[in-house]
């Protein structure tokens, strides 16, 4: 794992006049394990992707050799020590202003280095935590992914091709001296937050309670987060005992209704219910494959959670 202020010092330079193969080297040579991705594209050109990173200074002349224009990525989380804040710009989506309300809330400080995305958005880098798991995830309402474990970026001098131009990621603002570990659920939350936590109910107050705020939740699920809010969905109402037919009555619907398939959203809802009850065999309650009837009447609780500018011109 490299420092962060070596990684970003050698970010800085690579967004000057270097070519992609003197970066790519330079990179593995101060410790930032890289990968090659296809020409002003994202996608990987190695066989196991991110997996495949490395710091071996043989290997990466060899990639770039082979393909001199390839765009170079770094793996996020613990391969590389920094995880990235990625704020998307796409038609009315603008990252910038969850961004901004975030860092408002000191949810955003201690960033080591800010990076310019050809798209017209940017990428924050921050130090990982030490000796945790910090999984990547979207808020595509709030037009911000989160680049940690299992996860990569493209890095500067990469370049892509928008509207017929070609641009590059260019390192705008390195701050000095240490850096701060982001607190990655607590944006999550803060960015996507959940519905309101109600205390455990009995069966008699489970059948006159109301989930439609809870459908209404899942319906509304933008792309890259409908599965997960599914499944969370599923979970709460698997913990407070309703049978996996009753599951599927209560948010198939509102699932549909967010663009789910009818299969994804029945396996999506056994695999919540195995999650929940690991010591049950979820498959004894029957799942049908008809369309599911309006949301019924639950509504359960999660019982357990798991600075720059505010200006894009930076």
């Amino acid at each position: 794992m490299v420092f962060p202020d070596v990684f970003a010092r050698a970010l800085t330079r690579a967004s000057g006049p270097q070519s992609l193969p003197a970066a790519a080297e330079e990179l593995a040579r101060v410790g930032v394990p890289v990968f090659p991705c296809i020409p002003g594209g994202k996608r990987p050109l190695t066989e196991h992707g991110f997996h495949d990173a490395t710091t071996d200074a043989d290997r990466v002349a060899a990639w770039w050799t082979r393909s001199p224009g390839a765009n170079i990525g770094v793996p996020t989380g613990a391969p590389s020590g920094m995880v990235v804040v990625d704020v998307d710009v796409h038609g009315p989506v603008d990252g910038f202003r969850g961004f901004s309300r975030a860092h408002r809330a000191d949810l955003l400080d201690g960033w080591q280095l800010l990076v310019s995305t050809p798209s017209g958005g940017m990428h924050a880098y921050y130090r990982s935590t030490p000796g945790q798991v910090q999984r990547s995830w979207q808020a595509a309402r709030a037009g911000i992914d989160f680049r940690g474990d299992g996860g990569y970026i493209v890095v500067p001098p990469s370049r892509m091709s928008i509207a017929g131009n070609v641009v590059g990621y260019r390192a705008r603002r390195v701050e000095a001296g240490t850096s701060s570990v982001l607190d990655s659920d607590r944006l999550r939350d803060f960015l996507d937050p959940r519905p309101t936590v109600r205390e455990p109910m009995n069966t008699a107050q489970r059948q006159g309670a109301d989930v439609s705020r809870l459908a209404r939740w899942v319906a509304g699920r933008a792309e890259g987060e409908r599965n997960r809010s599914l499944f969370w969905a599923a979970c709460r109402l698997a913990e407070n005992g309703l049978p996996t037919s009753d599951a599927l009555d209560v948010l198939g619907a509102a699932a549909s209704d967010a663009g789910l398939g009818e299969q994804e959203i029945i396996a999506t809802i056994r695999s919540a219910y195995r999650a929940a009850h690991p010591d049950r065999d979820a498959s004894a309650s029957s799942v049908q494959a008809s369309a599911p009837p309006e949301a019924g009447t639950w509504f359960v609780r999660d019982p357990a959670a798991s600075g720059p500018s505010n200006t894009r011109v930076l």
